[in-house]
């Protein structure tokens, strides 16, 4: 049945050279040249990160500059070398998805722990107790 709809089989013994290409395309084959490229870049953010500290920047100017730089690495290292760059968009999803809402909740909590901080400094820090003794007592001093 098979040979009557067109389709050919190779005799036992015989090699199809059709079959062999296909066997080598089967992975996906990049250019070096874009691996020497995000090579380059992530050296020249590297460099970019080290000379944050060289030209000591404080504060969230430091903080700052840092965690763009080592997510610009990160994400880099995810889309080339690990080939995230060529995959489906539901493997992308699946990937980036998560870590993004764990940020989101990290600075939504972040947000909040200060909501509290500042609440608890006013409620509970501002509060003097009145001086029961000295100067500064209200009621008059009762001596045994």
């Amino acid at each position: 049945m098979a040979h009557a709809e067109g389709q050919h089989h190779p005799a036992a013994g015989q090699h199809d050279a059709s079959a062999g290409a296909l066997h080598h395309e089967v992975g996906q084959q990049h250019p070096l040249g874009i691996y020497f490229k995000i090579w380059g870049l992530l050296f020249v953010l590297s460099t970019a990160s080290y000379l944050v500290d060289y030209f000591h920047f404080q504060g969230y100017l430091r903080w700052g500059l840092i965690l763009v730089f080592m997510l610009l690495k990160a994400g880099l290292i995810v889309a080339v070398f690990m080939h995230m760059l060529w995959e489906r968009l539901a493997i992308v999803y699946a990937i980036l998805v998560p870590p993004l809402l764990l940020l989101v909740l990290l600075g939504i909590g972040a947000l909040e722990a200060d909501y509290t901080f500042f609440t608890r400094g006013e409620f509970f820090g501002s509060q003097t107790a009145a001086p029961t003794h000295g100067p500064g007592a209200t009621g008059p001093v009762q001596h045994r």
